[in-house]
């Protein structure tokens, strides 16, 4: 009865919440006489006094008429935040506290320790800013505000409607609300005090201010983790000085510092990466000149056009956070009569693709010839990004089939093009890859030639080079004598392993007692697996384990025993770069025939004992059938050539990527 209970008052608060939502599109943006300063305190309901009581402290006094301008600015946009809160999401995010102090502890092992204090979330409350917001809190960031933009050197070289969008606002998304301003101004203000004084720098470009104050905080240590206890959105002020979390929140540091020093900040972002699943987030300021420059994960701030997002391929559309509400993009979009997919319902943001963009497409013209045949009602017509086996909308234009066209799309991504329509993805398209040497796009559109297929992994190994580049020049060794004084080398490796199971001929045809795995240089010893066998045996050989103990993360969970415990998921990391071995007291000599070898790994191969299923891309995803591992390799015959195709792993694990197969290989997009 209570779980029922429970489920009505989850579908209870779902409706109402989606209501307010509905509510605030039809009245926030309405074009009528009315002005959206008008709409936003009629939507204030009971606020409405506090709010008029900014609006007139502001009127009284002809030299605050920028802080008037400014409220309104704030108010007009106010009715489009809400805000989650319970005392329970607040215990929740003691989190991000714990990571800092982990002591050897993974993100995971964090994450849970806070369920298990706290207990189960309750569905957080929500509120609306329109509605909460008093006049002592809006002056009070209004004032300080004003005040770091007058009074640092660099103030000089903002203009009022940058100071808007990306100095001013109160919040940065729907962290709950917070007088973080003055904290932060008395916490780091002092570290730009010798930058002030300076008679060399150049201490009027908000760029110098910037890259100073950050070689100077006091803690520069951040953890990174996409591990999270609970889906929290933005975390707020307070917690963010962690600097612990994903993306998202060491970018939200870096605004909450910029902006409360008068340096305006604001957080660009990919709705979806275009070799990979995952949206990302970094900070984007700008020097005294207008020039642009972002810093990644807290890092030095690198001038646009020389980062390597903007050389790199992928990622079709980037897009920049606004305070504002983009009403111009809305009233575009709303002329057609139909509904929106979600991130554009409430835009607010602008697109900065072009600002990112080394290779790109001025406008993406889709062929009438390319086009599905099926008649759609819908009037928008969507660019959609991949995420796994889903589709992401990442961009709009009018559907007319015989002119549709996307504007400023980067090459390198894997796309197609839909309507929305009940609330589905409606494809107009089959995929296509945008290529980055030829400009134009590729259409995976299946035909009757069909190709057999050889698997080994899930998920893009590149994402794991780095592992995999650390074992080259290791080397398998043979010793008579436990010191290894006179041993003889067995193989060494000399290219990346490309499977889970790498299996190679010994050198030597004779017999140790000691046998082990010398890492390369700098190469901690990365290795997950290692087995050695006797001629035509199919059993590894066994005996003591022996290394050099001590692993980076010093919490015993990347120890040098983890190479022999038959887990390929489990892998050694040595404490040193170099120096770092694990082997086998076999008790007895033995003539090593063959070594089998596993790189230290993200558990994305194809794992013997897992069941997977291919599909292929044909308007949908199609099935072509399960296949339970046997090995580290599947098999799949008449697969249809040029299909884009997504491997899906039904026992574990949730890192997967579409693909295609050409020239024996997985080519991941």
């Amino acid at each position: 009865m209570i779980k029922h209970l429970r489920y009505i008052q989850l579908i209870v608060l779902v409706l109402l919440v989606w209501l307010g939502w509905q509510m605030i599109d039809r009245i926030a943006f309405r074009e009528e006489t009315i002005t959206p300063l008008e709409v936003a305190l009629q939507s204030a309901d009971n606020n409405r006094k506090e709010l008029e009581k900014v609006l007139c402290h502001y009127q009284k006094n002809p030299a605050d008429s920028l802080k008037y301008k400014a409220a309104c600015f704030l108010i007009e946009n106010m009715p489009f935040y809400t805000y989650s809160y319970g005392e329970q999401l607040e215990n929740y995010k003691s989190y991000y506290a714990w990571l800092k102090v982990r002591k050897g502890k993974t993100a995971q092992q964090v994450a849970d320790s806070v369920k298990k204090v706290f207990g189960p979330m309750k569905e957080p409350q929500k509120k609306r800013d329109i509605m909460e917001i008093d006049s002592a809190y809006l002056c009070h960031n209004i004032d300080w505000a004003f005040k770091v933009w007058q009074e640092q050197p660099w103030g000089k070289n903002i203009s009022f409607e940058i100071f808007c969008e990306y100095l001013l606002p109160y919040r940065i998304g729907d962290e709950p609300l917070a007088y973080w301003r003055e904290t932060y101004y008395k916490k780091y203000n002092s570290l730009l005090d010798s930058l002030r004084m300076s008679g060399t720098l150049d201490k009027e470009d908000p760029l110098v201010a910037a890259r100073y104050l950050m070689a100077r905080l006091p803690d520069k240590k951040t953890f990174f983790t996409s591990i999270a206890p609970f889906s929290f959105g933005h975390i707020g002020p307070e917690f963010v000085q962690y600097q612990s979390g994903s993306c998202r929140e060491l970018t939200d540091f870096a605004v909450y510092l910029f902006r409360a020093l008068g340096i305006p900040s604001a957080i660009d972002y990919l709705p979806v990466r275009g070799d990979g699943n995952a949206s990302h987030f970094w900070v984007m300021l700008w020097d005294k000149n207008g020039e642009g420059y972002i810093s990644d994960f807290m890092k030095n701030l690198i001038r646009v056009r020389k980062c390597s997002l903007y050389q790199k391929e992928g990622a079709a559309k980037i897009y920049r956070n606004t305070f504002s509400a983009n009403r111009d993009l809305h009233k575009q979009m709303a002329q057609y009569g139909e509904e929106v997919y979600s991130f554009w319902r409430i835009p607010k943001f602008e697109d900065v693709t072009s600002d990112y963009a080394y290779s790109y497409q001025k406008e993406l013209v889709i062929p009438l010839e390319k086009q599905y045949k099926d008649e759609r009602s819908g009037r928008i017509a969507y660019l959609c990004a991949s995420n796994r086996d889903r589709w992401i909308p990442i961009d709009w234009t009018v559907y007319d089939a015989s002119r549709l066209a996307f504007r400023y799309v980067r090459n390198g991504s894997v796309m197609r093009v839909a309507t929305y329509e009940d609330g589905t993805l409606c494809f107009l398209t089959d995929p296509f890859y945008l290529d980055k040497e030829t400009n134009f796009p590729h259409y995976y559109s299946i035909g009757k030639k069909t190709q057999d297929m050889v698997l080994y992994a899930k998920f893009n190994l590149k994402e794991e080079n780095s592992f995999r580049n650390r074992m080259i020049g290791g080397i398998f060794t043979g010793s008579n004598r436990s010191d290894f004084s006179d041993e003889d080398t067995l193989f060494i490796i000399q290219g990346i392993p490309n499977r889970l199971n790498t299996t190679v001929k010994s050198w030597s045809d004779k017999g140790y007692r000691y046998l082990r795995y010398f890492g390369p240089p700098k190469g901690a010893c990365n290795v997950a697996e290692v087995a050695f066998y006797e001629k035509d045996d199919t059993v590894a050989l066994s005996g003591k384990i022996i290394g050099t103990p001590g692993c980076y993360q010093h919490d015993g969970t990347h120890e040098y025993t983890n190479v022999f415990d038959g887990k390929t998921w489990t892998s050694f990391d040595y404490s040193k770069p170099t120096g770092g071995w694990a082997g086998l007291d076999l008790g007895r000599e033995v003539k090593v025939d063959r070594i089998v070898y596993t790189p230290r790994n993200r558990d994305n191969y194809v794992r013997p004992g897992d069941v997977y299923e291919l599909f292929y891309c044909d308007k949908d995803w199609k099935s072509a059938g399960k296949i339970k591992a046997t090995a580290d390799s599947l098999v799949f015959r008449d697969i249809p050539e040029n299909a884009l195709l997504f491997l899906r792993n039904h026992t574990r694990g949730k890192d997967e990527r579409i693909f295609i197969y050409e020239n024996g290989s997985q080519l991941w997009k």
